[in-house]
């Protein structure tokens, strides 16, 4: 689907008749107007909130399939009105070639007087784009004379910090993992820090007054073997258990853990390259049962709650798998899978959660690049930067991140959780979807990471372009309806 197309498209038409011809309201969204009551104004303003179509967005949603039939046209107006369906995302399945080309007319002259033309919207996804103002050239520089590599806390909620400590070895006068401190915070200030030595932190999560931590092995000095770890620390810091993880792989690593709301953990590993694990642990530390199944040569990014099961995203770049799913039963049985692609755009599922019985998909949209030669998001981008004269070394942060932010689109997506198929969708512009979290008054947080400030590096080993994201936190109750939105005053790196 051509996005900047169906956004031209719809943006000529008026919003009542959209409304009218699909039945979608407006959730409780001013149309054109401010968002809904949010806590606090962020120091740049979302401006407004418009519907927008995303018609077999995930166009090639494998259980759902993109109904697009291709047919043989004879007429100019025919050719055109099969091209316009394509090209925004339209189905269609089940008209005949008159009722195409009446359709086709009703929405170009905005009629909207056709029946057809409402089963046809109906079929595509409908969604809200979120309009944020991009940083003005003096925010930038601000930033850019900031340090842009500067991590910082937000200033409400919870929210985690790891501080790696090493220290030099007598022997042989290299930087050895001494320890890690896990920070807590809430509204910015400090609560607690807990110190773990035989792993290093990769992730956690609260469980109440409690966090879960996970990590891998620190301690064994063979290459050839890696283990995972898990621990229990209370709200004051004190770490009640650390468990390593021994389930006969070489290698295992911990990808998630999650809250079975019973008095249990369900502990998502990955095990010689591939297999997939699921073992469950009490409180106390003591694991209950454990599960493996042969899923190939994925990683895997993301797991959440589904139902009494689960869901869990698998990831291989070089294969373009980047938005696999999975549905998991309690013992660990595969029991489904979708993925989400589509012709013109890739998907990064970057955070899920179930939120009153739906499944939300924090994500990212980039176009599909010409020659990505492994640079899969940035491929265009340093094809326009070799392009420049002289290498484009001397591009400022002012030149660079517009264009870095034209190649990403922040995706927040509420999915049917039987098949999959996404029932509405929003989207920001020049930014990265974040985390996800229900908050303790049940209201779901989704991070969106703006992008403020970059740099082009290209001696760099680990990346090519860095640069900054201001993190803006959007609301939604348990209908899905957007009620809220503030500026984090957080800050977190890109890198690619």
């Amino acid at each position: 689907m051509n996005k900047e197309k169906i956004s031209r498209i719809i943006g000529r038409i008026d919003g009542k008749y959209i409304d009218e011809a699909t039945g979608i309201g407006t959730d409780g969204c001013e149309y054109g107007g401010g968002l809904t009551e949010s806590g606090s104004t962020p120091e740049r303003p979302i401006r407004r909130i418009r519907p927008v179509l995303l018609a077999a967005l995930i166009a090639a949603l494998i259980l759902v399939g993109s109904g697009v039939t291709a047919l043989a046209v004879e007429s100019g107006e025919y050719r055109s009105a099969v091209s316009f369906f394509e090209e925004n995302g339209l189905s269609t399945e089940g008209l005949s070639r008159s009722e195409i080309k009446v359709v086709y007319r009703d929405i170009i002259t905005k009629s909207f007087t056709n029946g057809k033309t409402a089963e046809v919207l109906k079929q595509a996804v409908p969604g809200w784009e979120i309009e944020q103002e991009a940083p003005t050239p003096g925010e930038l520089a601000a930033i850019w004379d900031k340090n842009v590599w500067m991590n910082t806390v937000a200033q409400n909620g919870v929210k985690y910090r790891v501080d790696s400590r090493y220290v030099i070895d007598e022997k042989s006068g290299m930087n050895v993992f001494e320890k890690d401190v896990l920070e807590c915070y809430r509204d910015g200030k400090l609560l607690w820090s807990a110190e773990f030595r035989d792993f290093y932190v990769v992730d956690q999560a609260r469980i109440k007054e409690n966090t879960v931590v996970w990590g891998n092995d620190m301690t064994n000095k063979s290459y050839d073997l890696s283990f995972g770890w898990i621990a229990l620390v209370d709200g004051t810091g004190n770490v009640i258990w650390q468990k390593l993880l021994d389930h006969g792989f070489q290698r295992e690593y911990v990808a998630s853990v999650l809250n079975n709301g019973d008095g249990t953990l369900a502990v998502i590993t990955r095990g010689d390259i591939k297999y997939l694990g699921l073992s469950c642990y009490d409180l106390d530390g003591k694991e209950l049962g454990f599960r493996k199944t042969e899923v190939g040569n994925f990683g895997i990014r993301n797991a959440a709650r589904l139902g009494d099961g689960y869901i869990v995203q698998l990831w291989n770049q070089y294969s373009g798998d980047t938005a696999l799913i999975y549905k998991m039963d309690r013992e660990g049985n595969l029991t489904d899978s979708f993925s989400y692609e589509a012709d013109d755009c890739d998907y990064y599922i970057t955070d899920m959660v179930e939120y009153e019985g739906q499944v939300y998909l924090s994500a990212y949209a980039v176009p599909k690049q010409r020659d990505e030669g492994g640079r899969h998001e940035i491929a265009d981008l340093l094809h326009y930067l070799f392009s420049k004269g002289n290498g484009a070394w001397d591009i400022s942060s002012e030149e660079l991140t517009p264009i870095v932010r034209d190649n990403y689109t922040a995706m927040l997506l509420m999915c049917d959780p039987e098949g999959g198929a996404p029932k509405t969708f929003y989207s920001v512009k020049g930014s990265l979807g974040g985390a996800l979290a229900v908050n303790d008054d049940d209201i779901l947080e989704w991070n969106v990471e703006s992008i403020t400030a970059t740099f082009y590096s290209p001696l760099t080993s680990s990346f090519t372009i860095g640069g900054t994201c201001t993190v803006f936190r959007y609301s939604f109750d348990a209908s899905g309806s957007l009620i809220g939105q503030t500026d984090t005053g957080e800050t977190v790196r890109y890198a690619r």
